[in-house]
């Protein structure tokens, strides 16, 4: 594995910081990069002016070319829950990588997929004056992300499933 430090930075309209974590390259190609995250690493959270301490591994993805961020939580050596943000396409400068999310969420959580965040997103399309061309791309993407996990298809095709060796043996 490469044990390269990467920030992730998740960014409100208007590219104001959100929130911020670091974690490990796992895997990174011209379209989409993977990440490891430890448990106990913490996420700084400029919105709510808090950090928070993150319980488990995950192994994130985040594609260039895509409308969508997908985290899975990893516990004992599977994934316990699934967590994708709509947002605009991740952009990596450096090790730096950032995105504008867009607050719909479309998470799994006790083998049930259910959209969350859907006031949010109401509330931010007003407040930080989302264009009517953007909340619609966004609806199209929480649509297309849905048949994407519908139809198995990358990354949600057994790929995350194959970094879970990352994770050291003794601590899955």
């Amino acid at each position: 594995m490469n044990k390269d430090n990467i920030t992730i930075q998740a960014m409100k309209y208007g590219n104001r910081l959100h929130y911020e974590w670091n974690t490990t390259l796992l895997e990174k190609t011209d379209s989409h990069i993977f990440v490891l995250s430890e448990p106990g690493r913490q996420l700084q959270h400029y919105t709510r002016g808090k950090t928070f301490i993150c319980e488990h591994w995950t192994i994130e993805f985040f594609p260039f070319d895509s409308w969508y961020t997908v985290s899975a939580d990893i516990v004992n050596g599977k994934i316990t829950q699934y967590y994708c943000n709509i947002n605009q396409p991740a952009v990596c400068n450096g090790n730096t990588v950032s995105y504008i999310d867009l607050d719909l969420d479309f998470v799994q959580r006790n083998n049930i997929w259910k959209v969350v965040d859907e006031d949010e997103f109401a509330v931010n399309a007003v407040e930080l004056s989302y264009p009517p061309d953007l909340v619609e791309r966004a609806r199209l993407e929480l649509e297309n992300l849905q048949q994407r996990v519908a139809n198995g298809q990358f990354p949600f095709d057994g790929t995350i499933e194959r970094f879970i060796a990352a994770i050291p043996e003794r601590m899955k």
